[in-house]
């Protein structure tokens, strides 16, 4: 059964409408500036330029395929959501959306927490200099070994994701003569408007303790008999690229229902409410998301209306973006290599990179935009599908869009809005070598993600 297209993947529907854009852009040359990065324009002679670096400049010193981050646009990004939860609340940047070093000391620069998923996550952050205590661990199966190094490094929060991980933090936490703070994952049961998935708060999922059945009651019990443990909150998420608020209030209403459980049975009210992250951005300019300040004002009066009917007190609020801040700030430098039209169909226009540095079209059905940067076009648009160089049918970069007739090989196109995702979920499929990270700030470029070499890939290979 085929599934129309939403910029995280297919929505819940039953047929598939045309899959190509009904009418070109106006002005194939224009930058629309929802998805395009703060800095990014072009220049007098049509050159599109970052952080006032043009990209020929740049793909000629760091090659291509490449990620192009335009550091401003973070941290202004970070900046905002910062500003927007005030200091009543705190904001957790989902380091699965992109993580390295350089990225973890922009936001300890800006004032922002991180939330890590996984062993190496955590390294990093520790490495570049993030303060253990603003730091929470996530993840539905955490080993012992990373729960040790967590609980060891001081971590401000591990989310607990079932029965046994509840038994299994409080048994190392008191081994090591620790008493962790914690928050609990529960599943709300709101399905949020997405590709199932990245929905993540139905019954039907890995993620959390369900709310039914009273089984989130009874880890709640559990964890407050527990030494080795201070549960300071519950934690909820709902998915991920979603625009509409109905499904945050639905959660929260759910949320505050089991924060009243917790007080009349057990008369604790828990400080600490966290709903997650999944605010979407926008991938083409047919997307509106919402701005930080309307997010937050959003969230902070759900959660103060459901907590003054239940007659509690208003808990802190964290959030987690990850997507929200870095996926506009970069975008993928290509290579044309082939143009091959098909008749009455479109043209097919192969670039040097593909679904091994954006996996998310074949894996989602994602959607992109794509736009001509190294020079400027009159020609009419022609319907093209941006693919990559893999062995395979579906490495499809953008699905369906619009570039010049007189597109050639040599020119240089980009994908906007990259920045979530792509990298951290890039592979060597085929071999292939996983692109830079190159940060560009007021006419300076450095890398801060290198290149992989053939070197690399050898050198793990030991056959």
């Amino acid at each position: 059964m085929s599934r129309s297209a939403h910029p995280a993947g297919p929505r819940h529907a039953d047929v598939l409408p045309e899959g190509h854009p009904s009418a070109p852009p106006a002005d194939l040359n224009h930058l629309d500036r929802k998805v395009w990065a703060s800095t990014v324009t072009r220049t007098p002679d049509g050159v599109v330029s970052v952080g006032g670096i043009e990209v020929t400049r740049l793909a000629e010193e760091f090659g291509t395929p490449a990620y192009l981050i335009d550091e401003v646009d973070f941290r202004e990004r970070a900046r905002a959501w910062r500003t927007a939860f005030g200091e009543d609340a705190d904001v957790f940047y989902a380091g699965k959306a992109f993580l390295s070093r350089a990225v973890v000391r922009w936001l300890h620069e800006e004032g922002l927490n991180l939330d890590v998923c996984s062993g190496g996550e955590l390294t990093t952050a520790l490495s570049a200099g993030m303060p253990a205590d603003r730091i929470a661990f996530h993840g539905n199966n955490k080993s012992v070994d990373e729960i040790e190094t967590a609980i060891r490094a001081g971590v401000g929060r591990i989310v607990l994701d079932s029965f046994q991980e509840i038994v299994r933090v409080a048994h190392i936490a008191q081994s090591l003569g620790k008493r962790q703070r914690v928050q609990i994952r529960i599943t709300v049961g709101v399905e949020a408007h997405t590709h199932e998935f990245i929905a993540t708060a139905h019954e039907d999922q890995k993620f959390g303790v369900p709310l039914a059945g009273g089984q989130a009651a009874e880890a709640v019990r559990r964890a407050l008999q527990l030494d080795g443990l201070e549960l300071i909150g519950i934690h909820s998420h709902i998915g991920s690229q979603i625009f509409d608020m109905s499904g945050f209030e639905v959660a929260a209403h759910r949320v505050v229902g089991l924060l009243k459980d917790i007080r009349d049975e057990h008369g604790v009210e828990l400080p600490e409410i966290d709903l997650g992250g999944g605010l979407g951005i926008a991938y083409t300019s047919a997307d509106d998301p919402r701005e930080p300040h309307e997010i937050a004002k959003a969230l902070h009066e759900i959660v103060s209306r459901e907590c003054e009917a239940a007659k509690l007190r208003t808990p802190r609020i964290s959030v987690e973006p990850g997507r929200a801040i870095v996926g506009p700030t970069a975008f993928t430098l290509y290579e044309v290599g082939t143009i091959k039209p098909l008749e009455n169909l479109r043209t097919y226009v192969s670039v040097d990179g593909g679904m091994s540095d954006n996996i998310r079209t074949a894996l989602y059905d994602a959607e992109y935009s794509v736009a001509l940067v190294s020079r400027t076009s009159e020609a009419a648009p022609m319907l093209v599908r941006v693919v990559g160089k893999h062995c395979e049918s579906g490495d499809i970069v953008v699905k369906d869009a619009f570039l010049p007739a007189d597109l050639a090989p040599g020119d240089l196109i980009a994908v906007p809005a990259t920045g979530a995702y792509c990298r951290s979920m890039a592979s060597n499929y085929n071999h292939a070598l996983r692109p830079p990270v190159v940060a560009v700030r007021e006419g300076e470029a450095r890398v801060i993600v290198r290149r992989e070499t053939e070197e690399d890939l050898l050198r793990l290979d030991v056959g």
